[in-house]
C-alpha cells in the first residue's frame, strides 16, 4: 500500500498525472491544449482520493488510466495534429494515412472508441463493488451510461463552440471539417462500449 492505495494503483495514478502534466511542457498549442489537460489532472487527483474510500480492482484503474493516457497524448497535439504517420515512418514503415488513404487525422476516432472500450469495465466494477449490482446488469448499465456520456460530451462540445471564436472552437473539438464528426464519434464510443460489455460478459461466463 502507498498513500492508502494498492501500490500498482498508486503508480498508475501518479504516472498518469506525470504524463498529463508532461504533455504541457513546451506546449505546441498553448491556447487550446490546457483546456483538455487541466481537467484530466483534476480528475486523476480526484480519483486518487476516491479510490481510497471506494476501492476498485486494479484492472479497472488500469483501464481508466490507459484511456486518460491516450487522451493526454491527443491533448498535446489538440487531437487534429497527432503525428502518428511520422511515428510510423520513423520505424521504416509507410504512414497509416498513406496505407488507408485517409485525408484527416483519425487519432480522435481512436480515443472515442477507447472511451467506450476502456471505461465500461471500471464503471461496471464500480456498480458491482459499491452498489451491489449483479455483473450482467452492471455491464448493461455501464454500456448504456458510456453511450449516454458520449452523446452528452458532444453536446458539451457544441455548447463550447458557441462561446469560442470559430477557429478556436474547431481546434478544440477536432472536427476537421467533417459535418458528421459528432455522430461518428458517438458511433465509435458506442461500438467500443458494446464490444467491451459483450467481451467481458462472455469472458466471465467461460471463467
Amino acid at each position: 500500500m502507498i498513500g492508502g492505495l494498492p501500490s500498482r494503483q498508486f503508480w498508475l495514478i501518479l504516472g498518469s498525472i506525470v504524463l498529463a502534466a508532461g504533455t504541457q511542457i513546451n506546449p505546441l498549442y498553448p491556447a487550446q491544449a490546457p483546456l483538455q489537460t487541466i481537467p484530466t489532472i483534476l480528475v486523476l487527483i480526484a480519483a486518487f482520493f476516491a479510490l481510497r474510500k471506494w476501492p476498485l480492482p486494479t484492472s479497472a484503474v488500469a483501464c481508466f488510466c490507459l484511456f486518460l493516457a491516450l487522451h493526454s497524448i491527443g491533448a498535446r497535439y489538440i487531437y487534429s495534429y497527432v503525428p502518428y504517420d511520422a511515428w510510423v515512418n520513423a520505424i521504416g514503415l509507410p504512414g497509416l494515412s498513406e496505407i488507408f488513404g485517409w485525408e484527416r487525422n483519425h487519432y480522435d476516432r481512436l480515443v472515442h472508441f477507447a472511451f467506450g472500450a476502456l471505461l465500461v469495465h471500471p464503471f461496471a466494477q464500480m456498480l458491482e463493488h459499491q452498489f451491489g449490482v449483479t455483473p450482467k446488469r452492471a455491464l448493461y448499465v455501464a454500456a448504456e451510461f458510456i453511450i449516454a456520456a458520449s452523446a452528452l460530451y458532444e453536446v458539451f462540445e457544441w455548447m463550447l463552440t458557441l462561446a469560442l471564436a470559430s477557429a478556436e472552437a474547431d481546434a478544440y473539438n477536432g472536427q476537421q471539417g467533417d459535418i458528421w464528426d459528432a455522430q461518428k464519434d458517438m458511433a465509435l464510443a458506442s461500438l467500443g462500449a458494446i464490444i467491451a460489455a459483450f467481451g467481458e460478459y462472455f469472458w466471465r461466463k467461460r471463467a
